[in-house]
Parts: structure tokens; sequence; C-alpha cells
């Protein structure tokens, strides 16, 4: 018989696609893209991955955080989708400061909070675009803190930024949920220790062989229960 997990003293949220909708922004300025605004959007967001992701991987040197990442990812969709930039760039760019939570996300922290929980953001994100985006989604006052990787000056998945919860919370990663709707960074965080937890919300396939390992969820209303179980 496989040994109990140990109990869980906090749990550690991506922010970016798992908290907060990146794909918003995009969907409420679709009138001034196009149809084509949903493979828009994901390459926004891919380019804006690949471009942190190749930053951290050339060295320290090379570093720009996560909201020049995203301003020069936007870029790259302007020229590879010939859009036209008649203010929408500068629109995109303040809606995306403002991504909104998922639905379910307040409500699910409230319980979390309710039940003892400790609650942080892991994120990507640079400070101010993080607290900008905590504060627009209403869920500022759910967190115990925000943790950004300009700490360590690398991205994830680096090992050093999973670190940062155990110094701020004197936990463990073994004690701790981590939960991500990015499957690289639920296999990152489980490779380092946490009790990892990926969002699937298109019931997209499998990756890094989590299914059946990690626990998995549509969306996250049934996080509470889970973790209370």
């Amino acid at each position: 018989m496989a040994a109990p997990a140990p109990s869980i003293g906090a749990c550690i949220f991506d922010a970016y696609g798992t908290l907060l909708n990146v794909h918003a922004p995009m969907a409420a300025l679709a009138g001034r893209i196009g149809e084509n605004w949903p493979q828009v959007s994901a390459d926004w967001r891919m380019k804006q991955l690949e471009y942190s992701w190749v930053r951290s991987l050339t060295g320290p040197g090379e570093h720009q955080d996560f909201w020049r990442c995203t301003q020069d990812a936007l870029d790259w969709v302007f020229a590879r989708h010939a859009l036209s930039d008649d203010g929408l760039r500068a629109a995109l760019l303040n809606a995306y400061r403002a991504c909104p939570a998922y639905p379910e996300a307040p409500a699910m922290l409230r319980a979390l909070r309710e039940a003892g929980m400790a609650i942080a953001i892991l994120s990507n994100g640079e400070p101010v675009m993080l607290a900008a985006a905590v504060e627009a989604a209403g869920i500022a006052g759910l967190l115990d803190d925000v943790l950004s990787v300009e700490a360590v000056g690398v991205f994830k998945p680096h090992p050093s930024v999973y670190r940062l919860a155990e110094r701020r919370f004197g936990l463990h990663a073994s004690m701790m949920a981590f939960v991500s709707a990015n499957p690289w960074d639920t296999q990152a965080a489980l490779a380092y220790g946490y009790q990892a937890i990926r969002v699937n919300r298109d019931g997209a396939p499998d990756e890094y062989n989590l299914r059946g390992v990690v626990p998995e969820l549509a969306d996250l209303a049934g996080l509470p229960e889970l973790l209370a179980a």
C-alpha cells in the first residue's frame, strides 16, 4: 500500500492561465482582430512562454522580465498576423494587465481561506503586473502572498523558482499543493516535490505522463474538496 501523502499546509497557484484567463484580452477585442482571434491569442501565449524559456536558458545576462516578454511576443503576433496597430497594441496590453479571474476562482479561494489554508501565487509575472492583475481580478484579499520569479531572476521551470514558496511558508514542498493549468509547470512542480495538481480546462491530451500520477481537474471548483480529502 502506498504511503499517504503528507498533510497540505499551503496551496500555491500559478497565475496566468490557471487563476487568470490569458485569452480574455483577445476575446474582449475580437471585433478589432477578426474571427481568427483564438489563434492569434494562442500564438501570443506561445511566444510569451518561448521568450521566457529562451532567455532563461541563454543565461542571466539575457533575462528580461515577463512584461517585456509579453510585449515582445505581441509585437511578433502583430507581424505574423499582419495586424494593424491603430491603438490595438496598447489596448491589448492594458487588457492583459487586467486579465480576469476564471469565474469559479474567487469562490474557490474563499473556501480555501475559510478552511484555514495558506494561499499564494507563484508566477513568472513581474511584481507590478502581478499586483495590477490580482487587484483587477478581485482576488488580492484572498491571497497571503504573490511570489514572482524576479526574486531569483530566472523563469519557470527552473527549480529555484519553486523554492520560493518553501522559503515563504517554511514548509517542505511535499507539504504544499501546487496547482497549474500548464502541464510543463505541473511537471516541474511535481519533480521538485510538490503535491502537484493539473487543471485541464480544454480536455487536452496527457503530457509528461502526468495522468494517473497527479490529480486532474476540469476547473478550479473542485479543488477545496480535493484538498480536504
